[in-house]
């Protein structure tokens, strides 16, 4: 669902309405099936009011259950389309979905570029919140108790902030909630586009980033780390976990509690970690999968697969530590070679 705090929603429109805006109107099943349509969300999270995409084979379970008013579907997908919704096929369903997108939430009035929301109200500030010097606050922003934000930092429109938060000199927080006792340090940067694209080496299409960053309670982020919004959903971070500097958190990232994350990590979008994960310098991962809870990834490890709670990985690919070793022992014997004569 998306955050009409953050992005600016055009208004209710019928389906066939908003297919016809995008040039779109022969997808439309029948005029007997026309529902309005109020926002758009995810398929677990729709109603009947919203608009779901369902654009892979891994979605199929989630589309049998979705409560979504109408789901842009793959033609494969159209079975699994439950009969309260009505099914758009159509062989490019991220495409349209982007076009409905940007028919709803217009880009000129999304996030920290926006010219201003009226809507939202003046920014409140409970007692005690200390500004620095050249600090930018939007519209209907939030700051709890006890707040310090340093110097030359800006905070887009609609965030909000909890109490005895530590954001330090020149950041930017943008589409984004922040629980209490959250430190952020110099430069971060928090609720960024993520990087999602379509037709990839060709158009390079941007896929509009509509989602939020969900900071919890004692969360601390490194500085000139950045942490993207989600593309639809939330990009969340545990209490307790702290980031390291020089952190890339891509958007759809869900982190869990009391986690540790080393500097030069890069998590790509849609990575799932469970609580109390220890992450070393320089890992990443290569996106849309889990990584169990309690698990320890080695320095400059490259995570390719979905792993069970208490793995120990290391190299690249990453791979169980102890075949990491026996790999490295078999080859150092092979390397010596014979030395005889």
């Amino acid at each position: 669902m998306v955050d009409t705090r953050f992005h600016r929603f055009a208004g209710t429109a019928t389906l066939g309405a908003i297919l016809t805006a995008v040039g779109r109107s022969e997808l439309l099943p029948s005029q007997q099936a026309n529902p309005a349509i109020s926002g758009v969300a995810e398929l677990d999270l729709a109603a009947p009011g919203d608009l779901a995409l369902a654009a892979h084979a891994s979605y199929t379970e989630a589309l049998r259950k979705t409560s979504a008013g109408a789901v842009i579907v793959l033609p494969a997908l159209r079975d699994a389309v439950p009969a309260g919704s009505v099914a758009i096929v159509t062989d490019k369903p991220h495409h349209l979905f982007a076009d409905i997108l940007d028919q709803l939430y217009p880009s000129n009035t999304r996030s920290i570029i926006s010219a201003g929301r009226d809507d939202l109200g003046a920014p409140i500030f409970e007692r005690d919140v200390t500004l620095g010097s050249n600090v930018v606050i939007g519209a209907g922003v939030e700051i709890g108790r006890g707040t310090i934000i340093g110097a030359n930092t800006v905070i887009g429109a609609g965030v909000t902030i909890g109490r005895n938060c530590i954001i330090a000199a020149n950041c930017t927080i943008d589409c984004a909630h922040i629980g209490n006792d959250v430190v952020i340090q110099s430069g971060v940067r928090i609720g960024t586009e993520g990087f999602g694209w379509l037709d990839f080496g060709i158009s390079n299409r941007k896929l509009p980033q509509l989602g939020r960053v969900l900071l919890q309670d004692r969360v601390e982020v490194g500085a000139n780390s950045t942490i993207d919004r989600g593309a639809l959903g939330d990009t969340m971070v545990g209490e307790g976990t702290k980031i390291d500097n020089l952190v890339q958190i891509g958007h759809n990232c869900r982190i869990g509690r009391n986690c540790i994350i080393a500097a030069m990590s890069g998590l790509a979008g849609s990575t799932v970690i469970g609580d109390s994960v220890l992450m070393g310098g320089g890992a990443g991962t290569s996106g849309h999968l889990t990584i169990g809870s309690g698990s320890v990834i080695h320095g400059r490890a490259a995570v390719t697969k979905d792993w069970p709670a208490g793995s120990k990985l290391a190299g690249a690919p990453a791979q169980d530590i102890r075949d990491f070793w026996r790999e490295i022992a078999t080859m150092r014997k092979l390397t010596k070679g014979d030395k005889r004569g």
